[in-house]
């Protein structure tokens, strides 16, 4: 599975804004960065990626390791989390779903690469 079409089911199915798309698959695939990378890597705003990061935060997609600077957790986990959540913000019945445990499985092996340099 590529990152494009990672991209588009977590939009489509998690429903995350594309902004926040963008910076789940960047922190996920490459590691732990500062608003300031994310931004620079992403020709973001400042301001724009530190809403989207606090967003992710709170759907359960990073983790904060300071103010600025952010970290994702297991893909796995986290495609399920913020799918679960995105189901209770819709009022969805949250049951399984392929697609969902998909991108999990497709990112794992980024995730893990990202983390073992």
């Amino acid at each position: 599975m590529n990152l494009d079409k990672i991209e588009y089911d977590l939009v489509h199915e998690v429903k995350l804004d594309p902004i926040e798309a963008k910076i789940f698959l960047l922190v996920t695939t490459r590691g732990k960065m500062s608003v300031d990378r994310i931004a620079s890597e992403l020709g973001m705003d400042n301001k724009v990626v530190l809403q989207s990061t606090k967003k992710l935060v709170a759907l359960g997609g990073f983790i904060d390791m300071s103010e600025t600077e952010f970290e994702a957790m297991h893909p796995r986990f986290t495609a399920v989390n913020m799918y679960r959540k995105m189901c209770i913000r819709e009022n969805i019945e949250f049951k399984k779903n392929l697609i969902v445990d998909n991108i999990g499985i497709a990112l794992e092996v980024h995730y893990e690469r990202a983390r073992t340099k």
